[in-house]
Formats: structure tokens, C-alpha cells, sequence
């Protein structure tokens, strides 16, 4: 096996004689062909009695009969070469005046087979080609008489026929594979979507976390001197952020899970755990308030996850950005919508559009569209800043 590395992807490529396979035989193909060359041979005997004036079948006949089914055993290798070879074996048999019979029956599977497989144009030139060999060729060499005008439009109806079913078989089959496809495709747009979810999950999961154990960490190194008690509750706070990013880190990649695996024993976040999130946000010294209306009836998951996910990020915000400053979180719940508003009376964030300057709006924003809301952010009058979303209830996904 050689390897070949390009741009820093390591490509491997197949030995020369691996690079073109030609498709297998299938077990079907050669029951089919077994089934075809039966109905031939003994078909054809039957259809002997009934007919006079042609030739008796002898062994070069039977063996005709069984090279035009032996071949479509190598239909799918070889679609063309086999459709050449059953026209040829079946002319043969039809120019030397043996009794009409089922003998066209391989005939008819190797042109559907070059057909459905993107063969059309070679397969119409054999049609073509067959008819004229059918009408003409017998005469020519003098074993059959020349066809009468009834007999050539009779041939061109049942070829034109064939063609048409062949026609139809064909469309049957690129649709179906079609179809296919666009499943394969809408299968790959869900894992992207699913991956994107999972990445902005461990964003909101680790930003929030990390900055409550930041905001820790230098307090802790500020007060160890001089207040080593009050030092000592901000580790206290930094071992609680850290054990709870790691639950909900698991939580969040518990999604990734082979199958049949044991389901996340921690449910997806929401507004329940809420207390959580503002004891972990006080412990790093942060004053926030709330003012939560309970619903009447439980919030889908999506719209009670993106509803604790943005006070989540707006309360990270706060911590990062406001300096000493009160929050304050709303809670409002509608008939037909979940209002989510953080205030702050800090100095506010700095401009999201500068480089930079992270994804937490951008995130929040995402969140509310993708359920079909809108959240906006930026100063509030008297000072500080405000972010406020509006979650429909009966939203996107």
C-alpha cells in the first residue's frame, strides 16, 4: 500500500491492480441465468411440435441455447460486450431456421441490463442492428425467405415496445437512486447540523464555567496573602465550577455515544437548573436577582435548553465585562412566547463586532433565531447593559 502526502493529508493509494475492480458475479445473476437457460432449452422444444418447415433442433442448437443465458451471468461486468455477444449467438440461431421460440428471452435481459446500467445509446444502435439482422440477414444468406411488409412493421412495434419498457425500468431505477442520494445528503446535513449543536453546547458549557473559575482563580490569588479565609472560598468556588463544566461536558458528549451504549444519566440542562447557575455566578461575586414567572405547562427541550443556555452566557458576560456590578434575570412566560431579559449596572461589554471579541452575542443570537426569536443586546438606558429574547413557543427545532 504506498502513501503519498499532500498539504499535510496523508493519501493512501491502492496498488495498481486494486485501483480497477470489476463488479462480482452475483448469486442472482447466475439463478437467473440457470432459470433462463431452462425456459430456452425446453421452451423451445415445446415450441417445436407446432412449427413446420424449419430446421430440427440438434446439439449446435441447444448449444445456442445455453451460450445466450451463460452469458448474462457477466451482465454487470460487461453489459455491452454481453449484449453483443447474446445479438450475435441469438442470429445465429435465427439464421439457421430453427423453430421460434423463447430464444429471444436473453436477448430481451441483456438490453434491459445495458439499459438501466447507462448503456442507452450503444444498446439503440444494437437494436437497430438486431432488426436488421432479424429481417434481413436469413434471406441474405438464403436460409428464410424475405419478410413480407406485415412481418418488418410487426418487428419494429415489438422492438419499439422494448425499448420503451427498457425506457421505463431505466427512469424507475435512477429515480430510486435518486432518492437515495437526497436521503444520504439530508442524512449528512443532520450529522453537520448535530455537530454544530454539540459545538456550541461545549462553547456555552466551558465559557461560562472557565470564566467563573478565572474570576476565582485571581481573587484567590489576590486575597492569599492577606485574607487567606476569604482565599479559601474562592478555591472552594473554583473546585464547584470545575466539577460542574466537567458534568455537564460529559452531559453534552454523551450525545456521541456508540450505539448501544448506555443513555447520559444527567437530562440536558434548562431553567430548572437555574438556582444552579445563579449560586455559581454569586460564588464568584457577582449579585444577581431574579424574577421568574413558573409556566403553566413544561417548555419543549430545545426552547428550555436555549432559554437557560442565554441567561448562561449573558450571566458569563456580566462576570467578564461589567466589573462590580448587580444583575438582574427575567423570566417571563407567554402564551406564545418566553421572554428572557439579563440587566446588568455595570460599565457593559465591549463591541461584538470587534476582532476578536468572542462568540458569546453571536452564540445567544443563533440560539434565539434557530427556534425562530430574536434576541437583541446592547446598553440600556441609565447605564449598564441588557440582553432580552424572545423564544417562541412554537418555534423552529
Amino acid at each position: 500500500m504506498a502513501v503519498t502526502y499532500r498539504s499535510g493529508v496523508v493519501a493512501t493509494q491502492a496498488p495498481p491492480e486494486q485501483q480497477r475492480q470489476w463488479p462480482g458475479v452475483l448469486p442472482r445473476d447466475i439463478l437467473i441465468a440457470t432459470g433462463i437457460a431452462v425456459v430456452q432449452v425446453f421452451g423451445s422444444f415445446g415450441a417445436a411440435h407446432g412449427q413446420h418447415g424449419h430446421r430440427d433442433l440438434d446439439a449446435l442448437a441447444i448449444v445456442l441455447l445455453l451460450a445466450g443465458p451463460a452469458l448474462l451471468v457477466f451482465r454487470h461486468r460487461a453489459p455491452s460486450a454481453v449484449l453483443v455477444s447474446v445479438l450475435a449467438v441469438t442470429l445465429v440461431y435465427d439464421v439457421r431456421d430453427y423453430p421460434h421460440g423463447p430464444v429471444f428471452l436473453s436477448l430481451i435481459v441483456a438490453f434491459f441490463t445495458a439499459v438501466t446500467l447507462g448503456r442507452r445509446r450503444f444498446a439503440i444502435v444494437s437494436l437497430f442492428a438486431g432488426y436488421a439482422g432479424f429481417m434481413w440477414l436469413g434471406w441474405a444468406v438464403g436460409t428464410k425467405d424475405f419478410p413480407s411488409l406485415g412481418t418488418m412493421v410487426a418487428a419494429a412495434v415489438w422492438l419499439t415496445c422494448l425499448f420503451v419498457a427498457a425506457e421505463i425500468v431505466r427512469v424507475r431505477r435512477a429515480a430510486a437512486m435518486e432518492a437515495v442520494r437526497i436521503r444520504e445528503e439530508e442524512a449528512k446535513r443532520r450529522a453537520s447540523d448535530e455537530r454544530l449543536r454539540i459545538a456550541r453546547e461545549l462553547h456555552d458549557v466551558l465559557a461560562h464555567n472557565i470564566s467563573m473559575i478565572n474570576v476565582q482563580a485571581g481573587v484567590a490569588l489576590h486575597l492569599m496573602d492577606e485574607q487567606p479565609e476569604q482565599a479559601r472560598t474562592a478555591l472552594t468556588a473554583i473546585r464547584d465550577a470545575s466539577k460542574d463544566a466537567l458534568g455537564e461536558l460529559r452531559s453534552v458528549l454523551d450525545i456521541l455515544r456508540q450505539s448501544g451504549e448506555a443513555p447520559p444519566r444527567s437530562p440536558t440542562a434548562g431553567l430548572a437548573d437555574l438556582p444552579q447557575l445563579v449560586a455559581g455566578t454569586q460564588a464568584a461575586g457577582l449579585t444577581v436577582h431574579t424574577d421568574v414567572r413558573v409556566p403553566d405547562r413544561p417548555l419543549a427541550p430545545g426552547l428550555d435548553l436555549a432559554a437557560y443556555r442565554i441567561v448562561q452566557e449573558a450571566l458569563t458576560n456580566v462576570t467578564r465585562h461589567a466589573g462590580e456590578a448587580t444583575a438582574t434575570v427575567r423570566i417571563a412566560y407567554g402564551e406564545d412566547a418566553v421572554t428572557v431579559v439579563v440587566d446588568d449596572d455595570g460599565r457593559g461589554a465591549p463591541a461584538v463586532t470587534a476582532p476578536n471579541g468572542g462568540n458569546g452575542i453571536p452564540g445567544m443570537r443563533e440560539r434565539a433565531t434557530a427556534l425562530g426569536g430574536a434576541l437583541e443586546a446592547g446598553p440600556r438606558p441609565g447605564g449598564g447593559f441588557r440582553v432580552r429574547a424572545r423564544l417562541p413557543v412554537n418555534g423552529g427545532p
